[in-house]
């Protein structure tokens, strides 16, 4: 069974910093792809940013040059940083993964807020 476990999320100032993380464990296999969506209240869940197995990334437009996604040497964790945080990027954070099917975290908050 396999399970993600995301860490890193938190309250943080316009224009500030953090880093999350997600392992994935339980599988014995590579996964696909590895990524990120995120859902604000009241909104739709949405993609934030990918990674597969190649390196080859895709981020949603309102976050390029600010966050960069990257998986560890093992392939089953994947990185996000966030970098110039601004209020509207306030929401859960959802790992999420690609193998035989797709695989969801549990969520991670990350308000952005002075």
């Amino acid at each position: 069974q396999v399970q993600l476990v995301e860490s890193g999320g938190g309250l943080v100032q316009p224009g500030g910093s953090l880093r999350l993380s997600c392992a994935a464990s339980g599988s014995l296999f590579v996964m696909n792809a590895m990524g990120w969506y995120r859902q604000a209240p009241g909104k739709q869940r949405e993609l934030v940013a990918v990674i597969n197995n190649g390196g080859s990334t895709n981020y949603r437009d309102s976050v390029k040059g600010r966050f960069t996604i990257s998986r560890a040497s093992s392939k089953n964790t994947v990185y996000l940083q966030m970098n110039s945080l601004k209020p509207e990027d306030t929401a859960v954070y959802y790992c999420w993964s690609l193998r035989d099917r797709a695989y969801w975290g549990q969520g991670t908050q990350v308000t952005v807020s002075s």
